[in-house]
């Protein structure tokens, strides 16, 4: 790989170096392009960028709590839609019992992010158990079905139209963040084969956004083997291991996880807060100006946001700089903290997404006054 030495071109009072050694008494935004991977300019202002005194309009950060949905569904379909647009669509479901039918999404690739509970996944590969933090990626088309141990709560993420894929890792490598040979696949083990028999059942599938039920007077996961690279697979969130810089703090893009058409998905976990004296401890400023931003809180306090808590979700839409809170970036500039104790699962998106009725119906509608310069 390489990369043709250019130089920037600057301008009055700046650093050298980006997110470090910032000149005294500014504030620094990154103005970038292709989600932190294409050109980008690095602002030195005299005031925060995100210290505005009021907001009009309803392109605006956001943010929702998905504790207060009271939506309650043995299937996915009865899950709630909350975000999304032609590439991407972001639901909430909550389910209590086992699913008495066979899921099918015919139009893309789910990812199943387990927030809360655990049970027994069966599918055309196999069987496989999962639990708390649990990323369960399942192939268009899988046909799959849960028994619940213990109440489950999950954001589920469908690629429409595509596929999910891991990110190129460059010059870092394939193994890192995390080794391949970490995610786990379902197995055609006992309980796999006991789920078998000539009981009727049905598959409930959604193609187009139309949900379709198609009946068989069998169990239709009555697979004897596989063989392929087409695959359920299961990853948690504590098989990551964070890309870290003492001296330097990474763009959100080295935390990502999986990559699909129009979008990508990263993890954020536990990590050491950065040591050198200069580096900036909290996100920087950024205007992300060609991607929406959403991250769903799983656990811990991100170190980033206040008054955020584990369920919500938050949304920034491309064109305004955003960045960490007044008492976050306060506690950064102080270096209160050693470490992190999140986790977060961001979801960056190329396409204007679009809310729904059921979104605005648990929104923190005062969301967007937490950066107000009054509240420093």
């Amino acid at each position: 790989m390489r990369k043709n030495i250019s130089f920037p071109r600057m301008e009055g009072t700046f650093s050298r170096q980006a997110h470090a050694d910032l000149p005294p008494g500014s504030y620094e935004r990154e103005a970038g392009r292709e989600g932190f991977f294409g050109p980008a300019t690095h602002f030195y202002h005299a005031n925060p960028p995100t210290g505005w005194s009021d907001w009009n309009g309803p392109v605006r950060p956001r943010a929702f709590d998905t504790n207060d949905l009271e939506s309650l569904g043995e299937s996915p379909w009865d899950a709630a839609s909350l975000l999304g647009n032609g590439s991407v669509q972001i639901r909430r479901w909550t389910c209590a019992s086992n699913m008495t039918h066979l899921a099918r999404n015919g139009d893309g690739d789910e990812l199943i992010f387990i927030h809360e509970g655990a049970g027994d996944l069966f599918c055309d590969y196999g069987h496989l158990a999962f639990g708390e933090g649990d990323y369960i990626l399942l192939p268009r088309g899988t046909n799959w079905r849960v028994e619940v141990s213990a109440p489950i709560t999950a954001l589920l993420i469908e690629v429409t139209g595509g596929a999910f894929s891991l990110p190129d890792r460059g010059i870092m490598g394939d193994h890192a963040i995390f080794d391949p040979a970490i995610l786990d696949t379902p197995e055609m083990d006992q309980a796999f084969r006991d789920q078998q028999g000539t009981t009727s059942w049905r598959v409930i599938m959604k193609r187009g956004g139309a949900l379709n039920t198609i009946t068989y007077p069998y169990n239709p996961l009555d697979a004897i083997g596989w063989k392929g690279d087409s695959v359920a697979v299961k990853l948690n969130w504590r098989d990551i291991r964070p890309l870290m810089s003492h001296r330097y703090h990474v763009p959100p893009s080295a935390h990502c996880t999986f990559v699909a058409n129009g979008f990508v998905v990263c993890t954020f976990v536990p990590r050491p807060i950065e040591s050198d004296p200069g580096a900036l401890k909290v996100p920087f400023y950024h205007s992300n100006d060609d991607f929406d931003e959403v991250i769903f809180y799983h656990q811990g306090e991100f170190f980033s946001r206040d008054n955020i808590h584990p369920g919500m979700i938050t949304m920034h839409p491309c064109g305004f700089p955003h960045g960490p809170h007044p008492k976050a970036f306060k506690k950064g500039a102080d270096n209160t903290r050693k470490e992190t104790d999140e986790v977060a699962v961001m979801i960056d998106t190329r396409d204007a997404l679009q809310v729904t009725p059921e979104a605005e119906s648990i929104e923190w509608t005062d969301y967007v006054n937490s950066w107000k310069s009054d509240k420093k």
